[in-house]
């Protein structure tokens, strides 16, 4: 693939996982032309199999143009076709523990962003205003008004999927708390995840944090009151292009416990328990997963791609050389993380 030439994808502002993207291909310094709306529909592209956003264009083997999804995937194909300023890091231990922190903010931190959007009228009442507008700012008021109910009901109709319900929401809202707390004490010691240069477990933290932190009126208005310095970290992420990439700017595997135990630990609290909880209920064959998380009820649909979620980790883990595997078992032992391994 030609660094000369933009890599093409289709997302929208409120898109986390578009906002991920766009801020790691900025850091990388790698060409990219967005699309946005109905920009989409006036070109010759192929149709996704599964309809999400950000949506790349990318050749296949043949050479040809295919729709591609999923933001961590995509990003370690970026990795191996694009040099220079890596957002994964090359020591094996740190790459594990990225993949973890990575996942984690990609899949239970976005249940956070899911449940104050719909769960709240005022961020119903933002967000119906807002993300219509986003794609077709052109559109008449009645449209837009239109499509903003649309919107609404249907991702209010959505919000048993991520698990966002009357039973699970104290869970949900008091993970979202510690982990302002904790990132806050995080950033005063480095400014990203793993030291002084961005990795992709950023990128996912951050994705996340645009629009918690940045848009939705709950969940920033708590940000706001607790962490003021995770507000300002999100707009630092947006645009890392002059962030330097030193070498040296990792952690050592050794000091990295001290960095991101707490982290590691909210992580072993609630993300692993519930990968696991998932897990066991899908083999189980339920559609069903109830559960304790944090001490308290949990109840959601199961969640086939959280299950390869965790096949992902552990299948990163044992690849790992056995002296690598001892560096992250020093590093999570004690956090809950470790149960990852477990059934």
């Amino acid at each position: 693939m030609s660094a000369a030439e933009p890599l093409i994808f289709k997302g929208v502002p409120g898109s986390p996982y578009t906002r991920k993207m766009l801020a790691y291909l900025r850091f990388r310094h790698i060409n990219y032309q967005l699309l946005i709306g109905d920009q989409v529909s006036r070109q010759d592209l192929p149709a996704a199999k599964v309809h999400l956003l950000p949506t790349f264009y990318l050749p296949n083997a043949q050479g040809e143009l295919e729709a591609v999804v999923d933001s961590t995937p995509l990003i370690r194909r970026f990795e191996g076709d694009f040099m220079g300023r890596a957002a994964v890091p090359g020591n094996p231990v740190l790459g594990f523990l990225n993949d973890l922190l990575e996942d984690y903010g990609d899949e239970w931190l976005t249940k956070a962003m899911f449940h104050y959007r719909w769960y709240y009228q005022d961020d119903i009442t933002t967000a119906g205003k807002i993300l219509p507008r986003w794609s077709n700012n052109s559109a008449t008021e009645e449209k837009l008004a239109e499509l903003g109910d649309y919107i609404a009901q249907r991702q209010i109709s959505r919000l048993y999927v991520v698990g966002s319900n009357d039973v699970t929401a104290a869970v949900i809202e008091a993970s979202y708390l510690r982990f302002l707390a904790i990132f806050d004490k995080l950033l005063q010691r480095h400014p990203f995840v793993l030291g002084d240069r961005p990795s992709s477990a950023d990128f996912a933290i951050y994705a996340q944090l645009t629009q918690l932190a940045k848009f939705d009126p709950t969940p920033m208005r708590l940000c706001l009151q607790h962490a003021p310095r995770v507000h300002a970290w999100t707009d630092i992420v947006d645009d890392l292009s002059g962030q330097p990439a030193a070498d040296d700017g990792w952690l050592e595997p050794e000091q990295i416990r001290d960095h991101l135990g707490d982290l590691l630990s909210e992580v072993g609290r609630v993300y692993i328990p519930a990968l696991l909880a998932n897990n066991a209920a899908i083999h189980a064959g339920a559609d069903q997963m109830d559960a304790t998380i944090d001490g308290q009820p949990w109840t959601q649909p199961t969640f086939p791609y959280q299950a390869k979620c965790l096949q992902a980790l552990r299948q990163s883990y044992f690849n790992l050389d056995p002296a690598d595997r001892d560096g992250v078992d020093t590093v999570l032992n004690g956090t809950g993380c470790e149960a990852f391994l477990g059934s």
